[in-house]
């Protein structure tokens, strides 16, 4: 039997729980700030610099389909996180490594093979999404050149993943930060000073695309070199990236459930963006710039969702389930506390963050509707994130998959398919956020008490078997 090790000075399995969730959390958002600023400026230098179709192009349809394989594979490699997070609150050491190597061997077959299919199917899926004429081309060029840096993403984002498992999320914050401010740079110098903006919209995107790229492989390469020069059990050894049998069953067990809700999760906001492309390049326009003032939101609710995974992983690894049940009380806490301010601010000063990506009138009024309409309705998700987070972090996966595929993603499609036809309007399509985050948290809230009442046990016995 494996010797197990004590995590020292682990402030996630004791200590104040609220206290060491905010830290981390912080971390977090500050780092989500970061990785969406340097996306934000991506649609700030497109949309002011070459025009509100070139932010159309990069906003629109091609992020939802990036966010449709990116979205995959971070599911399915967040069972890697999982399983990290619980063997290194138990102190199984081996283990750890086992995980650590199998997760960026994962990263890079994965990238090859997501950017082969990438590659090949951009054309197509651009067209299926009925992606307004004018901004066809720019979309499939700005896919392409993206899908050329997959490799380097998803290892930056495995071993970014790897290092908050462990309770770390101040190093991946400060790759961030550096990753940020060369893509800010790399953008001016691409689109502005080389002029590439003013040669068309095919070029200004084409140059956004290749500072992200740029930026995507910087990240690797020191999020890589972090974890080789640390002496810890998640130590990584080039010479040893092999993928494990075992603890590649272990990972996906818990995976790929998350991505395959993640992947639905994207197949419906495909439907949504396909919707909203009928009416046009403006309306089009308008929801990508309401989508990057949107992931205020999203960025703050996901990184509470992933410290809550992370505080619930390693301490129900260590046997302390009282902490798992309290650290989901106080995410919720937390949650509220931030949910409402910011949705009171989008709802009443949206419109001058709009202005920072168009220009043009017509987009600005259907945004400012947009950001009406569902800014006030986000408390309605805190459920869906943080009962998720909470049960991936115990390690039960398929449930929670199966309830998203019901509550969100099946029943916004019947919305489109249903709903939507016999009313062709934005609200119409805007109206299914709503009815689909409440549904869902309360199917979660459901099913969270459930099974902690069911699995509740008492003492430090060994839950990581």
């Amino acid at each position: 039997m494996e010797k197990k090790t004590t995590t020292k000075n682990n402030n996630i399995i004791e200590g104040s729980i609220w206290k060491s969730m905010l830290a981390y959390f912080a971390a977090l958002l500050l780092g989500a700030f970061f990785q969406q600023f340097y996306n934000t400026v991506d649609a700030i230098i497109v949309g002011k610099a070459v025009g509100s179709d070139a932010l159309a192009a990069v906003g629109g349809s091609s992020a939802m389909v990036v966010n449709l394989f990116v979205g995959f594979f971070m599911g399915l490699s967040s069972g890697a996180t999982v399983v990290i997070a619980q063997f290194y609150g138990a102190g199984r050491r081996d283990e750890v490594k086992k995980a650590v190597h199998t997760a960026i061997a994962m990263s890079i077959a994965g990238g090859a093979l997501i950017t082969l299919i990438g590659l090949f199917i951009a054309p197509w899926i651009i067209s299926a999404m009925k992606t307004p004429t004018e901004v066809i081309e720019a979309s499939t060029i700005y896919l392409r050149i993206y899908f050329i840096g997959m490799i380097a993403n998803l290892v930056y984002n495995m071993g970014a993943g790897i290092l908050r498992a462990i309770g770390d999320s101040k190093r991946p914050l400060y790759v961030l930060i550096i990753s940020c401010f060369v893509n800010i740079f790399l953008d001016v110098l691409f689109v502005i000073w080389m002029g590439l903006g003013k040669m068309g919209i095919n070029q200004g995107v084409m140059g956004v695309a290749a500072a992200t790229v740029i930026c995507q492989i910087i990240s690797a390469v020191i999020i890589v070199a972090m974890l080789m020069m640390t002496g810890d059990s998640y130590k990584l050894i080039l010479r040893e990236i092999r993928i494990d049998a075992g603890m590649l069953s272990r990972i996906v067990r818990i995976g790929f459930p998350a991505g395959i809700q993640t992947t639905m999760y994207t197949l419906s906001n495909i439907l949504i963006q396909a919707s909203i492309n009928e009416f046009g390049k403006d309306a089009t326009a308008a929801w990508a710039a309401y989508g990057k003032i949107d992931v205020l939101f999203w960025m703050t609710i996901g990184s509470l969702g992933t410290a809550v995974t992370t505080f619930a992983g390693q301490n129900y690894g260590a046997g302390k389930y009282d902490r798992v049940r309290s650290s989901t009380r106080q995410a919720f806490i937390i949650a509220a506390c931030i949910t409402i301010p910011l949705s009171t601010v989008l709802y009443l000063w949206g419109e001058g963050f709009l202005y920072i990506f168009v220009n043009e009138s017509q987009v600005i009024q259907i945004g400012i509707q947009m950001i009406k309409f569902l800014a006030p309705f986000y408390c309605l998700y805190i459920g869906v994130e943080i009962f998720s987070g909470v049960l991936r972090g115990m390690g039960s996966a398929l449930i929670p998959m199966l309830l998203t595929l019901s509550g969100i993603c099946l029943l916004r499609v019947v919305w489109i398919m249903v709903v939507f036809p016999l009313n062709r309007t934005i609200v119409t399509v805007e109206t299914s956020y709503p009815i689909t985050w409440g549904v869902t948290s309360f199917l979660f809230l459901i099913y969270y008490t459930y099974y902690v009442r069911k699995n509740k046990i008492k003492g430090d016995a060994d839950s990581v078997k």
